[in-house]
Parts: C-alpha cells; structure tokens; sequence
C-alpha cells in the first residue's frame, strides 16, 4: 500500500493518533509523577560504604607493612648500637629541620649511613675489578672504590642538607603571609595560643610546612610549663631570621606583658621592609650576573648578525 492510500485510509490515522495519544500521556506521567529515589539513594550509600570500607582496609594493610619495616629497620639499629652517640639530640633536631620527625626516620637515617657506602663500594668494586671498566692501575682503582665509599658517606649529610633548604626556602616564602595573619587574629582580640592555632588552619592548604610547625607550636604553648621554651623550639627547627625575630617578639610579649597586636605589626613591617631590601639587593646584582651570559651566548650572535654579511661581501670581492 502506498503512502498516499494510508494516508487516507481511516483505519491508518487512527492507529497512528493512538499510539501518538500513548506516547503523550506516557510521557506525560513520567514528567509529573516523580519516581522513589530511596532505593537509588540506598543503592549509592551502600557502594559508598563498600568504597570507604576498602581504602580503610589499604590504610590498614599499609600501616601494617609501614610497622613491620619500620621494627625490622629499629632491629637492625639496635644491633649495630648505631643509636648509641653522644649527637642523637642534633641529629635529630637535622631530621627536624627537614621535616622528618619520626623515630623511624632517625633509625632509617641511621641505617642509611651505614649502608650507603658499603653500597656505594660495592658498586665501585664492581665496576673497576669486575667489568674492568676503564684502563687504570691497580692503585687507581683502589683509589676510586676509596674515593665512592666517601662519598657514600657524605650523601645522606647531602640529602638531608637539601631536604632542609628546600624546606626553608618553602618557609620564607610563606613567612609574611602566617604573620599578617597572626597580626589579624591579634588584633581580632585572640590569645597567642588561640592565634597561633587558627594560622595553623589557614595556612594549611598554601603551605602545610608552615601550618605543622606553627600547629605544633600551639600544641607545646598549651603542654610546657615553661612557654618560652616552646617558642624557642620553634626557632629551633625553622633557624630563619623572620622565624627567630617572630620568636623573640612572642617571648618579649609574654615576659613583659606588651600589647601582643602592636609588637607583631611592628615585626610586620620590619619583614616587609627586609623583604623589599632583600629584592633591591637581588636587582643591584643582576648587571654584573648577566655579563658573562651576555658575553658568551649575546655578543657572539650580535657580532655575527652585523658584521657576517660585510665578511662575506668582502670574500666575494677578494674571489
């Protein structure tokens, strides 16, 4: 049957505004009638849980593993007496400035320097008896293997050294942020330990180095008798200038019982002043750190750019 004839056949048209009038209403019902999310809100909940559930028992797995090598590495200290010297205190107070605070820190730190040359001069021993790499002397090999079990040695000093510049360097940085905060909440008529508190949490997402050394500070305020000793573990760990000045402010306020909001805006606007001195100090070396790039990768180009092509007309009159 054509399409012209099932157009005007009666029976066609109304099937089709039939199953037209269905669809209408069906959608009509499925707009208006809202459906009873609980099972779906249930449903969802119970994967949440079983999500929760499994990162609870990883966190718990890992914890275990993280406790079983941290006692096997304790172990190993213990029988090789390294913890056993009269430099625990500033050695820790090192993994401190670093960020590691930990007693399995130190023993991994301890054991390190142990196993770092014995590594290192393996390596060497290998490479120069073993694989004969390079043509040297006897003596010059024995030379070499010395020389990697030094420094072997010296690279766990190496890598805590950079751990803890990097770290103050992070520091500085937010330095002047955490102090205008704690000039905020001073003014705002907080306590110490109360102000200190709140830049902990503030500073938390920017800087968390920061927030756990400032947070920690308030933990010690409100468990040492003496205050003052909690501040100077402060500038124990973090050994910056700021640090030290903000310390011997804080101190200065809880000795003498000077307005705590107005000594911190002084300080604050000490830092600021150090701070633009510290750029116009870096801006007065730029001259003479750019002359020897400018010497070897500026002038060279420039040379050539403008006086190449009078050298090659001149070779090209002299041909």
């Amino acid at each position: 049957m054509s399409l012209e004839r099932a157009l005007h056949d009666p029976t066609f048209l109304s099937t089709l505004c039939g199953v037209g009038a269905f669809a209408v209403v069906v959608l009509i019902w499925t707009a208006l009638v809202e459906g009873d999310p609980l099972s779906g809100r249930l449903k969802n909940i119970a994967n949440r849980r079983d999500e929760l559930r499994h990162e609870e028992r990883k966190k718990k797995m890992t914890r275990r593993e993280g406790i079983a090598k941290a006692d096997f590495i304790k172990n190993i200290v213990h029988k090789l007496k390294l913890e056993q010297g009269k430099q625990m205190n500033e050695l820790r107070l090192k993994l401190a400035r670093a960020g590691y605070r930990s007693r399995e820190a130190l023993m991994a730190y301890l054991l390190l320097r142990v196993v770092t040359p014995i590594g290192t001069g393996f390596l060497a021993f290998f490479f120069m008896f073993v694989l004969h790499a390079g043509h040297m002397m006897a003596i010059m090999r024995v030379l070499v293997i010395v020389i990697a079990i030094f420094v072997g040695i010296a690279l766990p000093d190496i890598f805590l050294k950079n751990s803890s510049q990097k770290r103050e360097t992070v520091l500085r940085k937010a330095m002047p942020d955490a102090l205008d905060l704690l000039v905020i909440c001073a003014e705002a008529g907080l306590s110490l330990d109360a102000s200190l508190d709140r830049v902990s949490r503030e500073m938390g997402p920017s800087c968390p180095e920061l927030s756990e050394e400032v947070g920690l500070t308030a933990v010690e305020l409100g468990f040492f008798p003496d205050r003052s000793k909690a501040l100077q573990n402060l500038a124990d760990r973090v050994p910056l200038a700021g640090v030290v000045a903000l310390v011997n402010t804080l101190i200065q306020t809880e000795k003498y019982g000077t307005p705590l909001a107005q000594s911190l805006r002084v300080l604050s606007g000490e830092m600021r002043d150090d701070r633009m001195m510290a750029a116009e100090a870096k801006a007065a070396k730029l001259p003479a750190t750019l002359t020897i790039p400018m010497i070897l990768f500026i002038l060279p180009p420039l040379f050539i750019v403008l006086l190449g092509p009078a050298v090659i007309k001149v070779m090209g009159l002299m041909h």
